[in-house]
C-alpha cells in the first residue's frame, strides 16, 4: 500500500530527508555497477550537506532521552504489552550510545579526507566527475565491487549511529497517531485541526490500485489533500472521483 509522509516543521522534513537518503544508499551500496555506486557517493555527500547546515546530534540525543523518559512512564499500564515496551526502550538505548559516543561532528572524518572532497566538490558542476576531469576517481570506479563495497561502507560507518538514532525516532512518530478511514469527495479533502499538542506530521496511505497520488497542503490549522493523477505528458490531472484512503495524524 502506497503511503506518503507529510512534514509540518523543518524538524521533522529534516529527518525525512536523511532517511530517504540514507535508504537510498543502504540499498544501492550493495550493487555491483560502478555508476550506482557513483550514486551512492553523491547520497553521501548530499547527507553531508544536510548535517552541515543543522546540528542534529545534541536534538536527537535529547529527543531519544525524552522518548525513552515517556515510554518507561508507561511501565505498569494494563494495555501495554510489557515485552513491547522493552524491547522498545532497549532499541532506544541501542541508538543513543553511540550517537553519544561518537566525538565531535558528525561526519568530520569525511569531511577531513581531501580525496572525497575533492570529487564532492566536482561532482555539483554539470559532467564535473568525467575521468580528465578526476582520474583517481575513474580509476576506483573501475576496482572491484568488493572493493568499492568495502570502501563505502568505511566511509558510512561514522554515519551510522545517525541514521539508527533517525530510524528509532521515525518508528515512534509514525506509530504515535491514530488511523481513520477517510474518503476524498470528488478527490478533494479538508479537515481542520485543533487540540493543545499539534500534529508534527501526517501519513496518507492508499490502496494499490488507486490511480492517483495526494498533494498535500497542511499545517497546525488546517489540512488540505487533492489527489491528482498524471497524463500521458506526466502532468497532474485533478481526480474527479471519490477516492478511499487512510489518514494518520502523528505526533512525538
Amino acid at each position: 500500500m502506497p503511503s506518503y509522509d507529510y512534514p509540518f516543521n523543518e524538524r521533522i522534513r529534516t529527518l525525512l530527508r536523511l532517511e530517504d537518503l540514507f535508504t537510498k544508499v543502504l540499498h544501492n551500496i550493495e550493487g555491483e555497477q560502478e555508476f550506482i555506486h557513483h550514486c551512492v557517493l553523491i547520497s553521501i555527500f548530499q547527507i553531508l550537506d544536510i548535517i552541515e547546515r543543522a546540528e542534529l546530534k545534541m536534538d536527537l540525543l535529547q529527543e531519544l532521552d525524552r522518548q525513552k523518559m515517556v515510554m518507561n512512564n508507561l511501565r505498569g499500564n494494563p494495555s501495554i504489552e510489557e515485552k513491547v515496551l522493552n524491547d522498545l526502550v532497549a532499541d532506544i538505548e541501542n541508538a543513543a550510545r553511540p550517537l553519544r559516543n561518537t566525538p565531535g561532528k558528525l561526519g568530520q572524518s569525511l569531511r577531513d579526507n581531501e580525496w572525497l572532497m575533492s570529487i564532492k566538490q566536482r561532482s555539483v558542476i554539470p559532467g564535473g566527475v568525467c575521468e580528465f576531469d578526476l582520474p583517481s576517481y575513474h580509476y576506483w570506479l573501475g576496482l572491484s565491487s568488493e572493493r568499492r563495497k568495502h570502501d563505502l561502507s568505511v566511509w558510512m560507518s561514522p554515519l551510522m549511529p545517525l541514521y539508527d538514532a533517525i530510524r528509532i525516532i521515525l518508528h515512534i512518530l509514525r506509530g504515535s497517531g491514530a488511523t481513520s478511514n477517510m474518503t476524498a469527495t470528488n478527490g478533494a479533502y479538508q479537515q481542520m485541526l485543533g487540540g493543545a499538542k499539534p500534529a508534527q506530521m501526517l501519513r496518507v496511505e492508499i490502496s494499490d490500485d488507486t490511480p492517483c497520488f495526494p498533494e498535500v497542503s497542511a499545517n497546525k490549522y488546517a489540512i488540505n489533500i487533492r489527489f491528482n493523477s498524471l497524463d500521458n505528458a506526466q502532468r497532474p490531472r485533478p481526480c474527479d472521483s471519490n477516492i478511499d484512503f487512510s489518514l494518520t495524524l502523528c505526533n512525538l
